[in-house]
């Protein structure tokens, strides 16, 4: 027995004992709570009014929550592990219960508007402040989503980094950055959208930087800040010249404003580089398979889960609607470029061998098929487009977590060491093959319906892409079940592996997580898709 000295006592530090078990039983059967009982039971009607008050609160509470948790992890010491944890816990999952009780009665106060956004705050800034700006906060059928998958996504990687020791700072980033993602997908002003749209960088360029895993995440951080960040330079400038055009920053004053068929092609171009090094489309995508490699896993699925879906919002959002004559006369570039992303990535996919890697390809080849939805310029592609990218969301978010999950283990993502974890680790090989079959988009599962959807859609716009899009997703089937064979069955390699841990508690909840919204959406489309049409529609009036 090793004896410490005097000093050596005195530098012990002494931690508050916390009945966490209490504390994340209790916040998750209150969640479960209300998500069963909301859509499953007839809640009583005290608790239907309590929900529905709180669904009516401004989307600003939000903001200053998130603002107001960053200030406190601020100020509390690093060795108050207690306190950090309990505060982060307590206000992500406070976030996330907001944002779906948003999400369930987001029909509940329109009210009759006959905008397609529902208006929660608006903040006036006067002439003699930032050139007279009114900065306004909505949400509309597709923003909402993307809103609460940003909470459910920033609560599970809380709970993933639950017992890292630099618990302080990785969780201050994660706040930062869904601070940003909040507001980007809630404000109705392109300048204030242009500078968290850019600003998301920086909190994700210390989370690779800081906490990547080789020295090799240099480069990663360069070339992600490189691509993203000079390809909106344009996109600036485009900015500019609208509000010199249109002397307004209002997003919901430019969707009825009438840009010439000269102005449409260069500002479509301008904000077209940007949303596509975002998403992104070949040939912009070099910089996400290594920013993947190199990003710790709360990076990872975070750059997959949301980070991803900017691109697609973008164009939804200002592409589609503000220039609709630009975006028909760009589709034929916009299909080229997609198919070669999807082949090449998923041919990519076949010849990786870090985990990781294989699924960042993979994350383009989807995303390029999204693309694909969204410029077949019909409802049934845009609206397949958007519910695959929330089902890409939920299921590569479920891939990086089970690739890091093995990693905190074993410590490498190397393919060669893994084989017959069948054995070993069951319950993640039921839980890995579960998300294969998402990412294969299995029938029954969410990437099911985006899929089936999206590639009707294309097959109505132009026959000849539908077939060749088709061939990208027999691909996904190659690559996921040849990743999946590989290591999940065949023989117990004894020589790189000798000690073996499954799935724990933590783990397995918030893997459940993602797991129920991947049937859900799967069985349950109607639901998600009582959103979408709505906005949809108004975007397809542009077109028709």
């Amino acid at each position: 027995m090793v004896k410490l000295t005097d000093n050596q006592m005195t530098l012990t530090p002494v931690f508050v004992k916390y009945n966490f078990k209490g504390t994340f039983l209790m916040v998750s059967f209150l969640f479960l709570y209300v998500i069963i009982g909301s859509f499953f039971f007839n809640i009583t009607i005290f608790t239907y009014d309590i929900l529905k008050i709180v669904a009516n609160l401004p989307v600003s509470i939000f903001f200053f929550l998130i603002i107001f948790t960053i200030f406190l992890l601020l100020i509390l010491k690093e060795k108050s592990f207690s306190l950090l944890r309990l505060v982060s816990l307590i206000s992500s999952s406070f976030t996330l219960c907001i944002s779906y009780v948003f999400l369930f009665f987001y029909n509940g106060y329109c009210n009759g508007i006959t905008s397609s956004f529902q208006k929660y705050i608006t903040y006036e800034v006067g002439s003699k402040f930032l050139l007279n700006l009114s900065y306004s906060f909505a949400l509309d059928g597709i923003s909402v989503y993307f809103f609460f998958l940003t909470c459910l996504l920033t609560f599970l990687c809380i709970l993933f980094i639950w017992k890292e020791d630099e618990f302080k700072l990785y969780s201050i980033l994660l706040f930062t950055i869904q601070f940003f993602l909040l507001i980007i997908f809630s404000v109705l002003d392109l300048s204030l959208f242009y500078i968290f749209f850019e600003a998301i960088l920086i909190p994700m360029y210390i989370v690779i930087g800081v906490f990547g895993s080789r020295e090799r995440k240099i480069r990663a951080v360069y070339l992600f800040f490189f691509y993203t960040l000079c390809s909106s330079l344009l996109f600036l400038i485009g900015i500019l010249y609208i509000y010199l055009t249109c002397g307004t920053f209002s997003i919901e004053y430019l969707l009825t404003y009438n840009f010439t068929f000269i102005e449409q092609y260069f500002l479509w171009f301008a904000f077209f580089l940007s949303f596509a090094s975002k998403i992104p489309m070949f040939p912009f995508h070099i910089w996400l398979p290594e920013a993947h490699v190199e990003a710790p896993t709360v990076g990872s699925v975070l750059l997959a889960g949301v980070l991803l879906k900017l691109g697609v919002y973008g164009f939804i959002r200002f592409s589609l609607t503000m220039f609709p004559t630009a975006s028909t006369f760009f589709s034929p570039f916009i299909y080229l470029f997609s198919l070669i992303g999807l082949i090449y990535a998923s041919f990519s996919a076949l010849r990786q061998t870090d985990l990781k890697r294989i699924i960042a390809y993979s994350s383009i080849a989807h995303m390029n098929l999204v693309i694909l939805g969204l410029f077949s310029f019909n409802s049934l592609g845009v609206e397949g487009a958007v519910i695959q990218s929330l089902s890409h969301g939920f299921v590569a978010s479920g891939l990086f977590f089970l690739i890091g999950i093995i990693y905190s283990r074993y410590h490498s993502r190397f393919v060669h060491y893994y084989s017959g974890m069948v054995h070993t680790m069951p319950i993640f090989a039921v839980l890995f093959l579960i998300f294969t079959m998402g990412n294969i988009a299995l029938p029954g599962t969410s990437s099911f319906i985006g899929e089936f959807m999206l590639l009707g859609g294309v097959f109505k716009a132009n026959v000849i892409t539908g077939v060749i899009s088709t061939i990208g997703v027999i691909l996904s089937g190659a690559y996921s079940l040849w990743l999946y064979n590989r290591i999940i069955f065949g023989n117990i390699k004894e020589f790189y592996t000798l000690q073996y841990m499954d799935i724990n508690i933590r783990e397995f909840f918030l893997l459940g997580f993602l797991i129920f919204f991947v049937f859900f959406m799967g069985i349950f489309p109607s639901i998600f898709l009582a959103y979408i049409e709505s906005t949809i529609n108004s975007i397809a009036s542009y077109y028709f």
